[in-house]
């Protein structure tokens, strides 16, 4: 379903837009999901609404094929937001070791506390951490919406996955011009 509607009281969500994610190869151009979730968060500011900024400094302890395990030295600057977002002190920061921002965070808690029920999640990656977050989202009750525009995956066909046969399901979706046509 395309976004027509952003309640009174929307949380921009923005993933993972940080040094140690931005210098990974993506399928699409970084640079462009960083200015369109910069517009965003400059909107959301503008209008006075939450802006939750998430960032990765590791991976959880459980084992997987993808993990990498305990002995990965991070970079120093893993967690150091991409400049262009201009990090505000109103914004709310969430530090986190798993997928969803939601997941240990007490995010949802400090959502409800501001009367949010609707979030826009934008950020790295696709498959990953925007999905995990939506998902969670969706199954806390609050309303998802998906700029694909300004999101991107490793790959290509995992982007397109989520976005056709997840995000359908979980949110309505549309770009970043669409959400910030109902800002206005």
């Amino acid at each position: 379903m395309p976004v027509t509607t952003l309640d009174p009281t929307t949380a921009l969500i923005v993933v993972d837009l940080q040094a140690g994610t931005l210098r990974n190869p993506m399928a699409h151009p970084v640079d462009v999901v960083v200015a369109n979730a910069a517009a965003l968060a400059t909107a959301f500011r503008a209008k006075a609404l939450p802006v939750v900024l998430a960032t990765i400094d590791g991976t959880s302890g459980g084992r997987s094929d993808y993990a990498t395990g305990g002995d990965v030295v991070w970079p120093s600057d893993l967690a150091t937001l991409a400049p262009e977002l201009n990090q505000q002190t109103t914004d709310l920061t969430v530090t986190r070791r798993t997928w969803s921002v939601f997941a240990g965070t007490g995010l949802d808690t400090t959502l409800a506390e501001l009367g949010v029920t609707q979030v826009v999640i934008v950020g790295l990656a696709t498959s990953f951490g925007v999905e995990s977050s939506a998902r969670a989202a969706f199954d806390l009750g609050f309303s998802v919406t998906l700029p694909v525009d300004a999101m991107t995956d490793p790959r290509a066909e995992a982007h397109e996955n989520s976005v056709a046969r997840i995000f359908p399901i979980i949110s309505t979706t549309g770009t970043t011009a669409d959400v910030l046509a109902l800002l206005d």
